[in-house]
């Protein structure tokens, strides 16, 4: 298993460094810039009709099409970085998945301007103003909404996370991340395939793939493979029923995305107040659950009828023991050569 493993958590540390990097945040700025202003520049060739062939069918007129190229390479990013982070935090990747849908609903917004004229005009009939309200404007009013309260929704349940390790040892803790990170090298390599097959089904047929909605469905796999791969380390209730949970969370994220318009905003915040209430269930069931365990683990080593007090190494572990869950990596290197050298690995 570390002939996989190991590679992987090299290749993986390799790219995070390098996408975490000042130099590789500047030069994804540049790319977005350039990108829009070069299809502000493609657009209006193609409204003037100087693109040859069938470029000149196939690109837009309308210049709000330019906001939607960005946004769409923006969400990009965030993509991945959404996959860099499924290494470190279980809990604060399923944040960024509600980060990049409420991202997803303010390009909607935008996308929606593409139906309006340029400049953007839009009447109102006198005699019945609710229902001469364009659908492109109510689309607009309720996808930014969503993505608001989603917003809101969002710092709500970061400041609620208290992350505790699932694991027993450094060791164990150093396998369960290690794992992640060949799950991470394996999402960026299927997101770079989604890529470059978007491309060519729109260069080449037209087509436009639902990029974000098939991407969606492959989170969904990768967090119940994250259950599977978390129950090696632990089988204790609260914690597979809190990755059960946010695995249950991008199902209504995907649901969200391949609903009608109109629902998606309100099956959104729907999901994001589920992972702010499955959190606070988490908060308060962990501890019990724990100083039951710590009880158990008293009366089988001491005889419940012995009325003796539980050994003093129970009693020193607390709260934070039992079980672990993704924090910082520890040192590879360090414990390697505790091991070597006959030793326990550091605490």
């Amino acid at each position: 298993m570390n002939r996989i493993l190991d590679p992987a958590v090299r290749l993986y540390d390799t790219l995070d460094q390098k996408w975490e990097g000042t130099r590789s945040r500047r030069v994804t700025g540049n790319v977005l810039l350039v990108s829009f202003f070069a299809s502000l520049i493609i657009i209006e060739l193609s409204r003037q009709g100087l693109l040859p062939g069938v470029m000149g069918t196939r690109i837009p007129t309308n210049h709000f099409y330019a906001i939607d190229v960005a946004f769409t390479l923006f969400l990009v990013v965030e993509v991945v970085g959404l996959v860099f982070g499924l290494a470190t935090s279980v809990a604060d990747a399923c944040g960024k998945q509600f980060e990049i849908f409420s991202l997803i609903l303010l390009r909607q917004s935008f996308k929606e301007l593409v139906h309006f004229s340029e400049p953007i005009q839009w009447k109102l009939d006198p005699a019945g103003v609710l229902f001469s309200i364009p659908d492109a404007v109510l689309y607009v009013v309720v996808d930014a909404t969503g993505a608001l309260a989603i917003f809101a929704i969002i710092s709500v349940y970061y400041r609620m996370q208290q992350h505790r390790p699932i694991t027993d040892t450094d060791a164990e803790q150093a396998r369960f991340v290690a794992a992640k990170k060949l799950l991470s090298v394996t999402l960026l390599v299927i997101l770079a395939g989604l890529g470059v097959v978007t491309v060519f089904d729109f260069v080449i047929y037209g087509h436009t793939l639902a990029f974000f909605d098939t991407f969606y469905t492959v989170l969904i796999f990768s967090d119940v493979l994250i259950v599977l791969i978390s129950l090696r380390y632990s089988v204790t209730y609260h914690v597979v029923f809190r990755n059960s949970g946010f695995a249950a969370a991008t199902v209504m994220i995907r649901l969200a995305l391949a609903g009608p318009r109109l629902v998606d905003a309100a099956i959104g915040i729907v999901a994001a107040g589920f992972a702010v209430g499955l959190t606070a269930a988490y908060n308060s069931v962990a501890p019990a659950v724990e100083q039951s365990r710590q009880r158990n683990v008293a009366r089988k080593g001491l005889g419940e009828e012995s009325g003796a007090p539980p050994p003093p190494g129970d009693m020193a572990r607390g709260a934070d023991s039992g079980t672990k869950e993704d924090v910082v990596e520890p040192d590879l290197n360090k414990e390697s050569q505790t091991n070597e050298a006959g030793g326990d690995p550091p605490a």
